[in-house]
C-alpha cells in the first residue's frame, strides 16, 4: 500500500534530516592515514553510498508517521555502511542476520516498508535481487504429509536473494501438532540455516498472536534479532493518508467531506469490533466515494459533462459512511 506525505514539509520539526546526519558523520570521522574526512567524503563511493540514503531515505519519509520504524532503517543502513568501512580497513565484519518480526494490525505499512527494506538491501550488497515474495498460510500448507514441506522450499527458493514476506504468520502455529503448518515452521527454520545470508525472512502479524507462533517453536524466537512495532495511525494521520490517495487518483476532498469521514473514522477505531484496518479503511472508503461521486455525477449530468473542477471534487455526501 502506498502511504505517502504530501511533501518534505510535513516532516517532523523535530526529526533530523538523515542526509545532514550523513554529514556530519563524514567531518566527524578522523583522518586515518593522511586522507582528510573532507577529501574522503567527496569521493565517488561515498557520494553514491549518501546519494543511495537519499533515495531510501527520501522514500521512507514520504509514509505517513512511522517514526520508530524510520529510525530502525536508518539504523540497519547505518550498520551496513560501517560493516564494509571496517572490511576495508581490515576489522571483522561477521555477517548479521537480518530476519526480522513486523508487529501490527492491518494497514500500518508493513508490506510497503518490507519492499523499501529488500530495496535497501540489494544496493547494500546484502541480498542479490531485492524482490519480495509475498504469501500467506494457504501458500506454505499442502494437503497432505511431505506435501507441505516441498511447497515450502520452493517458495524459500524463489525468495533467494531477496525478502520472503509471510503475512499472518501466526495461522500456521494455529492447528496444534497435528497439523501441517507445524511442517511448514520446521521447514523454514531448516531453511534459514541451509541458506544463510541468502534471503531474508519478515513475519508479520498481530502483536500477541505473533509472539505465541514465535514459541510454536523453540529455535524460532533467537532467528528474528529484529521485532518492531507497527503502531496504529492517529485520526490525523488517517486525514492525511485520506487527503494524500485522493490527490494520487486527481481528487481533492471538500472540507466538509474531511470533517464527516473524520467522524466516522473516530467511532470506526473506537468501536469496531474487529482490528481497526487502519489506511486500509481508509482506502476502501475513498473508493467507495469514487464510485458514489461517479453516481452522482451521471445523474446531475444527464446532458453535457461535468468541468474539470467537478469531476475532481469528492462531496460530503458522496461519503456514504
Amino acid at each position: 500500500m502506498n502511504i505517502r506525505s504530501a511533501a518534505s514539509s510535513g516532516r517532523d520539526e523535530g526529526r533530523p534530516s538523515r542526509q545532514i546526519n550523513i554529514v556530519l558523520r563524514n567531518h566527524e570521522t578522523p583522518a586515518v592515514s593522511g586522507t582528510s574526512a573532507i577529501s574522503e567524503s567527496a569521493s565517488p563511493k561515498s557520494n553514491a553510498q549518501i546519494g543511495l540514503f537519499q533515495e531510501i531515505g527520501g522514500e521512507l519519509d514520504a509514509l505517513v508517521g512511522l517514526d520508530n520504524i524510520k529510525e530502525l532503517v536508518f539504523e540497519i543502513y547505518a550498520l551496513l555502511q560501517v560493516a564494509q568501512m571496517r572490511s576495508e580497513a581490515g576489522l571483522a565484519s561477521g555477517g548479521q542476520a537480518y530476519h526480522m518480526v513486523f508487529k501490527g494490525n492491518p494497514g500500518t505499512g508493513k508490506t510497503t516498508v518490507a519492499r523499501i527494506v529488500a530495496k535497501l538491501f540489494q544496493r547494500m550488497g546484502v541480498l542479490t535481487k531485492g524482490h519480495l515474495i509475498e504469501v500467506e498460510r494457504a501458500d506454505l500448507v499442502g494437503e497432505y504429509i511431505g506435501h507441505t514441506a516441498q511447497k515450502t522450499r520452493d517458495l524459500v527458493k524463489k525468495a533467494l536473494g531477496g525478502i520472503l514476506f509471510i503475512d499472518e504468520a501466526y495461522s500456521l502455529a494455529r492447528g496444534g501438532d497435528k497439523d501441517f503448518g507445524k511442517e511448514a515452521i520446521d521447514t523454514l527454520v531448516k531453511s534459514m540455516e541451509d541458506h544463510r545470508s541468502q534471503f531474508v525472512l519478515i513475519l508479520a502479524g498481530y502483536s500477541s498472536e505473533i509472539d505465541y507462533f514465535l514459541m510454536s517453536n523453540p529455535g524460532l524466537p533467537s532467528r528474528f534479532p529484529i521485532q518492531v512495532e507497527f503502531p496504529d495511525y492517529t485520526i490525523d494521520q488517517l486525514l492525511q493518508i485520506a487527503e494524500l490517495m485522493a490527490k494520487e487518483r486527481d481528487y481533492i476532498l471538500m472540507p466538509q467531506a474531511i470533517l464527516k469521514l473524520k467522524q466516522h473514522l473516530m467511532v470506526e477505531k473506537e468501536e469496531s469490533p474487529h482490528a481497526f484496518s487502519n489506511a486500509r479503511y481508509v482506502r476502501n472508503s475513498i473508493e467507495k466515494a469514487v464510485r458514489s461521486q461517479a453516481v452522482r455525477l451521471l445523474n446531475q449530468y444527464e446532458h453535457n459533462s461535468p468541468g474539470k473542477q467537478e469531476l475532481m471534487t469528492l462531496r460530503t455526501e458522496d461519503f456514504k459512511l
